[in-house]
Parts: structure tokens; C-alpha cells; sequence
């Protein structure tokens, strides 16, 4: 299965990697949506905005992507989602975190190329469905 036609939203506070993240995932056919902070990911979401996969960064201002995704899954405004963590924080407690709270893919930005990204988003998604 790819990931053509699916709906993706990257949730960063990085205006570039959002840019870059957004064409890099338009160029696999999908359907993206971005926000450049969690209280505007969480009017989309609040606004009937449904991914199929939700991509989060941990550090960011305000509210932290893990604190953001208790904070989404609370109301419920998860769903049916792939959650993915994707951001430099490498520590094993922030993983552990992350898997607690149900996130199917762990990417660590500094070592992994954008296209790489997009492949192993595709991955997480395949491993998912099956």
C-alpha cells in the first residue's frame, strides 16, 4: 500500500522543515496539512480536520508533542491516526514516553534524510494496516 491519496499533518514549529516536509510528502501524492504550533494543530483537529497519519515534533513552544498528544487523545481527536514522533530528541525516556502513549513510529530528524522520512512514514503505515 502507499501513501497516494492519504491525508498527512505535520504539526512543527520549524516554518523550513515544514516547506520542505510538506513537498516531500505532496511528491508521494499525498494530501498534506501543517501547523506551525499546537494551538493551531488543535483547532484543526477541533475543526473536523481527520489524517490518516499525524507527524509531531516534541520540542516546541507552549506545549510539547508529547504533552499535545495526551492532550489529543483526552478528546479523543486521535482516531483511527498513524501518530509518528518526528524530532531530534533521541533520548530513550522520550521514547519510551512516546510508545506509552501509543505513537507507532519513533524518527529521529538528525539522523534521517527527508526521503527517508517519507519511507519509513510509508512503513509505519504498511505494518499498521496488516
Amino acid at each position: 500500500m502507499s501513501l497516494n491519496g492519504k491525508t498527512i499533518f505535520i504539526v512543527d514549529d520549524d516554518k523550513f522543515l515544514l516547506d520542505m516536509y510538506s513537498l516531500k510528502f505532496k511528491n508521494a501524492g499525498m494530501k498534506v496539512d501543517v501547523a506551525a504550533s499546537t494551538n493551531e494543530a488543535l483547532d484543526k483537529l477541533e475543526g473536523g480536520l481527520n489524517p490518516d497519519i499525524i507527524v509531531l515534533d516534541i520540542i516546541m513552544p507552549s506545549v510539547d508533542g508529547l504533552s499535545f498528544l495526551e492532550e489529543l487523545k483526552e478528546k479523543g481527536l486521535v482516531g483511527e491516526s498513524v501518530v509518528v514522533m518526528l524530532t531530534n530528541q533521541g533520548l530513550q525516556e522520550d521514547i519510551e514516553k512516546a510508545r506509552s502513549l501509543g505513537v507507532q513510529g519513533y524518527i529521529v530528524k538528525a539522523t534521517t534524510i527527508p526521503s527517508e522520512v517519507v519511507k519509513e512514514i510509508e512503513e509505519i503505515v504498511n505494518s499498521k494496516n496488516n
